[in-house]
């Protein structure tokens, strides 16, 4: 007996049939294929809902030519084939994750088989153990309103996208706050011997300033605006809340608020808050553990009505707060009196807002917010406006994601609509700088779509930068490693010609990914633009409005025009597959309507050869009448399709448009 004897692929419909996640109640075909040289006495389903004892069912074995229920059981099975063990499995009536794998008894000997080494899902393996298991996501269903779903994001760092010719606007009793004159310059913090920030700077940018910028970003092609948190803070980010009721001063006010959210509808662009509710500011109305603020906060005085809100260990100075920084107190999210003001009442946080102007919230560190917390919060939402959407920030695959030891259920259709897709930008990074070949990068891709709910998948936030990552072209250009340089070294750094022009390439391809994928494609204020920089507080420089880099932005407007110019590629089908070490490539597909996308990554060597997806489109009844060209350069590509034979040179890519 050999490995390749006995074959599950729980990506393939052979043997998983539907393939993914799955609506509760749904039943599910399991097979796993037995070649004819393998003598098995039985074969057995081990399966197991999270937190229940594992139940072993057996198996029935279908013969080479008989019905087992498939289309085409000669061609499904292969001649050589001995067969398939086979069971319809139904899921439970309850959302949850499904684990299983196979337990099968040849001779004296039991086997198991079940995921892969890489844990990705797909073709598994044979072991003389139990293995790590397949994943089955199931779910309850929701649907995502269609003006997210289809959007296109630019998400806006506000004090550094563009200041209003009206001027700055004071804000609170802020005495560590500087401000810039040149709005080129470059950002930086002040900090004390134990690196805390002393002074916080600002270059003045506000709501006015957004308003002034709508018309350029309806002209990038942008149906949603996601601002970082814009209510009264200490800091520039505004991650400290200090009155979740109020606008910071610098940014405006309520009214400015109402005008931008009005303004941008006229142009059809929807907005989406930033939602920091796992902590505050200490210096805040709630906890005022510096007296700025009328009243008693928590810190000043247990008496506060807001002391439950927060966890001491001991009243007033130890207590808990954000991954130890003192100035963001950590808050006891369960307390009704905290939920009741944040969600729960009339005129809540987030009602209040949204009866303002806001379509949605993205929920700052969902980690570590409360299951019931969100799945609460939803049911407000969606109460203030069903059209509302809700997003959370998830940096792992949020289907199987553990925190604090509890498995979170984010994507089974009771809390997030859908997450900010960091996983999938660690592939395509690690993909477009060689740090992972196309097959490992398809087949971590197939494991986010196996195990995400359809409506999720099409509905992430897929995200090139953000304020909590290395500029992408500082990324892409190979900068030197932030650890390697002084501080001043990282303030100054450039790429050098060279080094720009190569992450420019890869960045047009990794936005050429983006615009064409799945879900809701966003754009990092100024990454359409070529800024540059480190980490925080670099990566948030302003956007250099009449310094723009004209090529880079004309390629945003290209691609992101393509993208809102096809329906296909919001709500199209969806196949991955790789080429060899350097081509990744996938489709985008409507009954006879198609678009084949593909990359090279390598930066030397041009690539051709066949492309077998190429014969599956021409296998599928295409009419001697289709026409095929490249939507980048607007190259006829008939005789290319008619060949299956496709020429790619370095450090570009194709996207196929192909129609009857």
């Amino acid at each position: 007996m050999y490995i390749s004897d006995i074959h599950h692929n729980s990506q393939d419909r052979k043997y998983r049939s539907p393939f993914g996640a799955v609506v509760i109640g749904t039943t599910i075909r399991l097979r796993i294929k037995v070649n004819k040289n393998v003598s098995s006495d039985g074969c057995f389903l081990c399966v197991a809902q999270e937190g229940c004892p594992k139940e072993l069912l057996p198996m029935d074995f279908i013969e080479l030519g008989q019905d087992y229920g498939g289309e085409d059981s000669n061609k499904a099975a292969g001649k050589d084939s001995g067969g398939f063990f086979q069971i319809n499995y139904k899921v439970p009536e309850s959302p949850g994750l499904i684990w299983y794998y196979f337990k099968l008894k040849i001779g004296d000997n039991i086997f198991y088989y079940g995921n892969n080494g890489d844990n990705l899902g797909g073709q598994g393996q044979l072991q003389d153990h139990e293995p790590k298991p397949y994943q089955i996501t199931v779910f309850i269903p929701w649907q995502v309103p269609d003006w997210y779903k289809q959007g296109v994001m630019y998400q806006i760092f506000v004090d550094r996208f563009y200041s209003s010719r009206k001027g700055i606007t004071p804000g609170m009793d802020n005495k560590s706050a500087l401000y810039y004159l040149d709005w080129y310059d470059t950002p930086f913090y002040i900090r004390d011997e134990d690196n805390g920030i002393t002074r916080w700077t600002f270059f003045g940018g506000n709501l006015e300033g957004i308003i002034e910028k709508l018309d350029y970003l309806k002209d990038l092609g942008i149906t949603i605006i996601y601002l970082n948190p814009i209510f009264e803070a200490l800091s520039n980010h505004k991650y400290d809340t200090a009155d979740y009721m109020k606008i910071d001063p610098m940014f405006g006010n309520e009214e400015i608020f109402r005008e931008l959210a009005l303004e941008a509808g006229k142009r059809g662009i929807s907005l989406i808050l930033d939602g920091v509710f796992s902590h505050t500011g200490a210096h805040s109305i709630y906890f005022n553990k510096d007296g700025a603020y009328p009243g008693l906060g928590a810190f000043q005085s247990k008496d506060s009505p807001y002391y439950n809100w927060y966890k001491f260990e001991k009243h007033p100075h130890k207590y808990e707060s954000w991954w130890g920084v003192d100035v963001m107190p950590n808050v006891n999210e369960m307390e009704p009196s905290y939920r009741e003001f944040i969600y729960g009442g009339e005129d809540s946080v987030i009602r209040h807002w949204m009866r303002a102007g806001a379509k949605g919230w993205r929920l700052d560190v969902a980690d570590e917010l409360p299951g019931e917390f969100i799945k609460e919060f939803r049911i407000a939402l969606k109460e203030t406006d069903e059209e509302g959407v809700l997003l959370g920030e998830v940096w792992e695959d949020a289907s199987n994601k553990v925190s604090y030891g509890e498995r979170r259920q984010y994507l089974l259709g009771q809390e997030l609509d859908s997450v900010m897709n960091y996983p999938l930008r660690r592939i395509w990074l690690d993909f477009i700088l060689g740090e992972e070949n196309a097959r490992l990068t398809h087949k971590k891709i197939m494991s986010l779509y196996e195990n995400y709910p359809k409506e999720s998948f099409y509905s992430t936030m897929n995200l090139i930068g953000s304020h909590d990552r290395i500029r992408i072209l500082t990324r892409l250009g190979e900068a030197p490693p932030e650890d390697s340089l002084k501080e001043k070294e990282k303030e100054r750094y450039l790429l050098d010609p060279e080094a720009r022009e190569l992450a420019i390439k890869r960045l047009k391809l990794m936005t050429l990914i983006q615009m064409f994928f799945p879900g809701v494609p966003c754009v990092y204020y100024g990454d359409e633009a070529g800024v540059q920089g480190y980490s925080d507080p670099y990566n948030r420089g302003t956007y250099p409005w009449g310094r723009e880099d004209r090529d880079i932005l004309i390629w945003y407007k290209k691609i992101i025009g393509l993208r809102n110019s096809y329906g296909i590629l919001k709500s199209g089908g969806f196949e991955s597959f790789y080429v060899g070490e350097d081509i990744y490539g996938f489709i985008r597909g409507i009954q006879r309507e198609k678009i084949l996308v593909l990359v090279n990554r390598n930066r030397q060597q041009t690539w051709h050869g066949e492309v077998d997806p190429l014969k599956g489109l021409k296998g599928n009844g295409l009419s001697p009448g289709y026409r095929a060209w490249d939507m980048i350069s607007g190259k006829d590509m008939s005789e290319s399709l008619e060949t299956g034979i496709l020429r790619i040179a370095p450090l570009e890519g194709l996207a196929i448009y192909i129609s009857e």
